[in-house]
């Protein structure tokens, strides 16, 4: 059976009534999964050749690549010290301490972080004190091959030109996008994304989980309420999954400790990767005085001070919360207008993460792990359509390995052309954000000129009896 690229079946009449699942008439897409004489599919008009499109559908060839590029990014990290030293100098003695009950963070001592990150910096003990790394980046891996499984069950080619997509994307962001919590948050996102209309209940506690180690999964779970007609259900579930998750450090007598990864995070400066702090990156660059970098020996981060820093640094939060507000309503908008929410929740995902970050005092290069589920499901949703943000995330991440671990000693001194990488950098965020707002706005009409649609119990939405009609013929494969 061919299938197009948007998961419609082009098929002949005899395969379409084999499979259940029919096609409009006229529909022609660009790129079919064509199955061969051997028994095995390709994507045809996808990539080039038949060799390469055999190979590029080949679950042999995506776990080599997968294999292939975890080897290269975890042979970087290890020879690059910078590239795991959070593993090394902060996760290990907080893994030890916890073990030896001398401290536990977030149960008997404030933490930067949501309380059930513990259970995957403890993981790695498991291996050993001494092999605490490896046990680090086996279970990065282990996570990670789970999260690629699930992407690229059943071989659609929207999940194989995403699961390629992804495999770069780790290999162009480099050693960080497996020395960091960030690697374990990412992993359970593209999960929790891809399962929402197939395992909602499922996805949903996978999502807050990932969000109780790392808070940003939370705007991947607002687009879901927002998009989905069963949001109170979503909301329900997380709820009772955060209220399990909280209450076990409160059983031990956390107390107010299991909210101080919210309070740690108000009195930090401003981080000179942050997208805020180019400004006052540059005056110190051309040596203005006041603009200063320096290292905040709590927080264990490199801030750049200066004349209006502090009020800069207080105006993040209020600016995204603005920023989030405006984006929840335009997706609002093209919900009303009827928008279906395929085309709707990867863009908001995309959008509330993005906002996250461009916002953020911190600005740390690891939140470009972030940018993978929503463009992931994006790509599976939307295909072609989501090649722009697609692409723009591809070179964020480059751009992000440029300045961290290999040339990250120039931003400390700091160098302008640097300073300059770094700049283009923190402006591709509101590139992305900016495509991604314009995108929601324009979807009705979109959706209007698509003409024929698929009906949602077909492939990959075939679980969401809720779901809006797809649209089969916009932005082709």
């Amino acid at each position: 059976m061919g299938i197009d690229a948007g998961g419609t079946s082009a098929a002949n009449s005899e395969s379409g009534a084999a499979s259940g699942i029919g096609a409009p008439a006229g529909v022609r897409g660009r790129a079919r999964v064509v199955a061969q004489p051997d028994g095995t599919r390709s994507i045809a008009g996808l990539l080039p050749g038949t060799t390469l499109s055999r190979l590029a559908s080949s679950p042999l060839s995506l776990w080599i690549g997968f294999l292939v590029v975890h080897l290269v990014i975890g042979g970087l990290a290890l020879t690059e010290g910078k590239g795991l030293g959070d593993v090394m100098w902060v996760y290990k003695p907080w893994a030890q301490l916890a073990a030896q009950g001398t401290e536990i963070v977030g149960v008997n001592a404030d933490w930067v972080y949501p309380f059930a990150a513990i259970v995957p910096v403890m993981l790695p003990l498991l291996f050993g004190a001494d092999n605490y790394v490896g046990g680090w980046l086996t279970m990065v891996m282990l996570l990670n091959a789970a999260a690629f499984a699930v992407l690229i069950v059943g071989r659609e080619p929207r999940r194989l030109v995403a699961g390629w997509f992804w495999l770069a994307f780790l290999l162009l962001l480099g050693p960080i996008a497996v020395g960091r919590l960030d690697s374990v948050s990412a992993a359970l996102a593209i999960v929790g994304v891809l399962w929402l209309t197939l395992h909602e209940r499922a996805a949903v506690v996978v999502l807050t989980v990932a969000t109780w180690i790392k808070v940003w999964p939370a705007a991947i779970l607002l687009a879901a309420v927002i998009a989905l007609k069963s949001r109170w259900r979503i909301v329900a579930t997380a709820a009772i999954t955060s209220a399990i998750i909280v209450a076990v450090p409160l059983i031990f007598g956390a107390g107010l400790h299991v909210l101080s990864f919210i309070t740690m995070q108000t009195g930090r400066g401003i981080q000179i990767e942050a997208p805020v702090a180019t400004f006052w990156m540059w005056q110190a660059a051309f040596h203005v005085p006041g603009a200063v970098v320096y290292y905040d020996r709590d927080l264990l981060t490199f801030q750049v001070t200066g004349e209006g820093t502090v009020a800069a640094g207080s105006l993040m939060n209020p600016l995204f919360g603005l920023t989030a507000i405006v984006v929840a309503l335009i997706g609002i908008r093209s919900l009303r207008r009827g928008t279906p929410y395929t085309r709707i929740l990867p863009e908001l995902s995309l959008a509330l993460v993005t906002a996250f970050i461009a916002f953020n005092k911190v600005g740390s290069p690891q939140y470009i792990t972030w940018l993978a589920a929503p463009v992931i499901i994006g790509l599976v949703y939307q295909g072609r359509g989501f090649k722009t943000p697609a692409v723009l995330v591809l070179v964020t991440a480059t751009l992000t390995q440029v300045i961290y671990p290999y040339l990250y000693d120039g931003l400390l001194i700091p160098l302008p052309i640097m300073v300059a990488v770094l700049t283009v950098r923190n402006l591709m965020y509101f590139v992305i954000l900016g495509w991604t707002i314009g995108a929601l706005w324009r979807k009705r009409h979109a959706a209007e000129a698509a003409g024929d649609l698929l009906p949602a119990h077909a492939w990959p939405f075939r679980a969401a009896p809720d779901a809006h009609p797809v649209p089969v013929r916009e932005a082709g494969a």
